[in-house]
């Protein structure tokens, strides 16, 4: 099992930077790709950016360009993934969630984060 918790998140004006965090804990060799979702009142959850083990991120167009994706998973015991978002705007509002993907196994999320960004 995979468990996941997030930290980060907050209000802040828009133009912006927040960062937050994602840290596993568990069966970390089986993690194959982490990321966010993130949605906003009355939304659909909405993919914002991913990265696999390998190194390979992908990220919505909305957020291209102002949110980079990173991991730390040099040592064996860890494995956290970072979302730096840069330049915010208030489309950017929303609960953020971390989440795991396990090679053969259903995807895991965390807790959730609020992110709010004002105009």
């Amino acid at each position: 099992q995979v468990q996941l918790v997030e930290s980060g998140g907050g209000l802040v004006q828009s133009g912006g930077s927040l960062r937050l965090s994602c840290a596993a804990s568990g069966r970390l060799f089986s993690i194959y790709a982490m990321g966010w979702h993130r949605q906003a009142p009355g939304e659909e959850r909405e993919l914002v950016a991913q990265m696999t083990r390998d190194d390979l991120a992908t990220y919505r167009d909305s957020v291209k360009g102002r949110f980079t994706i990173s991991k730390d998973n040099a040592k064996s015991t860890e494995y956290t993934m970072y979302l730096q978002m840069d330049n915010l705007k208030p489309e950017d509002t929303g609960l953020y969630y971390c989440f795991a993907f396990p090679t053969g196994s259903s995807y895991v999320w965390g807790q959730g984060t609020q992110v709010t960004v004002s105009s």
